[in-house]
């Protein structure tokens, strides 16, 4: 079983990147990813405790970008 979490900012807005995060990494990936609303600008991709992508400045991870470090994280 894979422990798959996407924890993002409700104030900012990143919701909407981490449901088509989620929803990609379902499409291509099969896995189903929790949604944790949290505040404080974060956006932090966690596969079994580990962070694998997260906002950084200068860097937001796109859907693909997510899907890759799963995919990788996973090999």
């Amino acid at each position: 079983m894979t422990d798959l979490s996407i924890t993002y900012c409700r104030p900012c807005g990143y919701e909407t990147r981490a449901r088509a995060a989620a929803t990609l990494l379902r499409e291509r990936l099969g896995l189903d990813a929790e949604l944790v609303p949290g505040k404080g600008g974060v956006f932090e991709v966690r596969l079994d405790g580990k962070v694998i992508a997260r906002r950084v400045k200068g860097h937001f991870p796109d859907a693909a970008d997510i899907v890759t470090a799963v995919t990788t994280a996973r090999a």
